[in-house]
């Protein structure tokens, strides 16, 4: 059983769970978004104090923080107990690009497993990756608060509701990660 799991599964297996979880929270009446969690979270520990912003029913939203804290151990459970031997497969020409880059991808578990390269993550000893790390992280904060919402609850959620918003978003998202990809990073690296 354990390698019939761990097995690589065909991507609209998670599509199909995606669409229930969306079925369910609509019919439920909430929304999809990790985001929003800092929120309750603060709201938990008394931030209503001190901004409007805080004063909501964080009791109501608790549902959300279950959501994350499972989603944590989900992940925790996979990547030790339930992940694939194998290194994750990279198209060649993709290995090759990010070879002319400096960032070498595993070809074997002892090497990672390849979903982080550890040229840029896991090498702090690097101003370099300290200010990828930093920025990236403000960068993210601060456009998930001026977007409304995060990537996953404005792909997910909101499209499914038809929001014009949400769609903006998502396009700005997609911008961006071009941007970063093919721009930005090799700029950097």
């Amino acid at each position: 059983m354990i390698d019939y799991i761990s097995q690589p599964w065909h991507w609209s297996i998670s599509g199909a769970m995606i669409v229930v979880v969306m079925v369910l929270l609509t019919w439920a009446g909430g929304r999809f978004g990790v985001s929003s969690n800092l929120q309750t979270l603060c709201a938990m520990g008394g931030a209503g104090k001190y901004s409007d912003y805080f004063r909501i029913d964080w009791k109501s939203k608790t549902w959300n923080l279950v959501f994350i804290a499972a989603s944590v151990i989900g992940g925790f459970i996979a990547s030790q107990y339930l992940a694939s031997p194998e290194p994750v497969e990279i198209a060649e020409a993709t290995k090759a690009h990010l070879l002319t880059l400096g960032v070498n991808t595993p070809e074997a578990m002892s090497e990672g497993a390849g979903f982080v390269p550890e040229e840029i993550f896991w090498d702090i000893s690097k101003p370099v990756n300290w200010f990828l790390l930093v920025v990236g992280g403000l960068l993210i904060g601060f456009g998930t608060r001026y977007a409304g919402g995060c990537t996953s609850g404005h792909a997910i959620s909101g499209l499914a509701n038809l929001q014009l918003a949400s769609l903006i978003a998502v396009i700005g998202f997609f911008i961006g990660g071009l941007l970063s990809a093919w721009v930005i990073m090799p700029a950097i690296l």
